[in-house]
C-alpha cells in the first residue's frame, strides 16, 4: 500500500480493480512473477507504477515466506574496508529491492553469534564478514539462517574470498625487488583466516631467497596495536613492514612520525582488497 497524489493509499484492490485482474493475482505478479502471464505480468506493473502502489514488505512477507531482509554482520565498522563493502552490499540489495540490517561484532566471537541469532528471525540470509568463529560454530549457525561468508572457508557454507596470500606474495615480492632483506609482517588475529592466508603467502614467497621475514603479534586489528607493532618493528631493525590491514598500517604511520623516523609509503600490490601496506622506514 502506498500513497496515491499525497492523499490517499493505493491498495492492492484499487491495482487489480484497474487491472482487471483479482488481488491474487496482483500479490503474485509482485511475490511470484513467475506463475503469472507475461501479457498480465505487463498489465499489472504498468497499472501499479501509474498508481505508484509498492507493496508492504510485511504483506509480500506473507506471501512468500521472505522478509527482503538480509543481515550483515562485520568485525569493525571503524575499519574502511568494511564500510566499503557495507556500502556496496546496500547498493546490490536495493537494486533486488532488499533492505540491509548492519550490525557490528566489535571483533567479539560471542557477539557475532548472538547477532546473528537475532537477525535470523527478521531476514533471508546474513553474511558474516571476516568471521572469528570456529567452523564448528558457523555450522552450528547455519542451522539458524542461510549464511555467506566474506573472507572465510567453511565447508558447505557459501563464501566470498580474496587472494590474500596471493597479495601478500606480490607485496613481498615488490618489497624484495627494492632491495629489502629483513622484512616484518604485523599479525592479525589468530581466528582471522585471512591472516593464515597472508602468512601462507608470506612463507611461500620468502621460500628460496635471501631474505629474512621477522613476525610480530598477533595483534587485534586496530590502530593501537599498529603503534604498538611499530616500537617491535624499530627494536627488530626491519627495513620494512607489512601490516595486516590499514588500521594497523596507519598505527605504525602514526608511531613512526612520533618517533621522528622518516618513511616512505606506496600503496599495496595485493589482489586482495584489505591492504598490506609496505612501510619503508629507511633510518630503522
Amino acid at each position: 500500500m502506498s500513497q496515491r497524489n499525497g492523499v490517499s493509499p493505493t491498495s492492492i484492490r484499487d491495482v487489480a480493480r484497474s487491472a482487471n485482474v483479482s488481488p491474487a493475482t496482483v500479490s503474485r505478479a509482485f511475490a511470484e512473477p513467475d506463475l503469472v502471464s507475461a501479457e498480465t505480468l505487463k498489465r499489472v506493473m504498468a497499472v501499479a507504477e501509474e498508481l505508484h502502489y509498492r507493496p508492504s514488505r510485511a504483506a509480500r512477507s506473507l506471501t512468500t515466506g521472505k522478509t527482503g531482509n538480509i543481515g550483515l554482520v562485520v568485525p569493525d565498522l571503524s575499519n574502511p574496508f568494511f564500510s566499503a563493502i557495507l556500502k556496496g552490499g546496500q547498493a546490490r540489495a536495493r537494486e533486488a529491492d532488499h533492505a540491509v540490517f548492519l550490525a557490528d561484532s566489535e571483533e567479539n566471537a560471542r557477539l557475532e553469534i548472538e547477532l546473528v541469532r537475532a537477525m535470523a528471525r527478521q531476514v533471508d540470509g546474513v553474511i558474516i564478514c571476516s568471521s572469528r568463529l570456529s567452523e564448528a560454530q558457523l555450522q552450528q549457525l547455519r542451522k539458524d539462517t542461510t549464511l555467506v561468508l566474506l573472507n572465510r572457508r567453511v565447508r558447505g557454507v557459501s563464501s566470498v574470498l580474496l587472494d590474500s596470500a596471493g597479495g601478500m606474495r606480490q607485496a613481498i615480492g615488490h618489497l624484495v625487488a627494492l632491495g629489502h632483506e629483513r622484512i616484518g609482517f604485523l599479525g592479525g588475529p589468530v581466528t582471522s583466516w585471512s591472516n593464515k592466508e597472508r602468512r601462507r603467502g608470506l612463507r611461500a614467497e620468502a621460500r628460496g631467497k635471501s631474505l629474512e621475514i621477522i613476525e610480530f603479534g598477533p595483534f587485534a586489528p586496530q590502530f593501537e596495536a599498529g603503534q604498538h607493532a611499530a616500537d617491535l618493528a624499530v627494536a627488530a631493525a626491519v627495513t620494512a613492514v607489512v601490516a595486516f590491514n590499514d588500521l594497523m598500517a596507519l598505527g605504525v604511520l602514526s608511531r613512526l612520525a612520533d618517533r621522528g623516523i622518516g618513511f616512505r609509503t606506496r600503496s599495496a600490490l595485493s589482489a586482495s582488497t584489505t591492504s598490506q601496506w609496505p612501510l619503508w622506514p629507511p633510518r630503522i
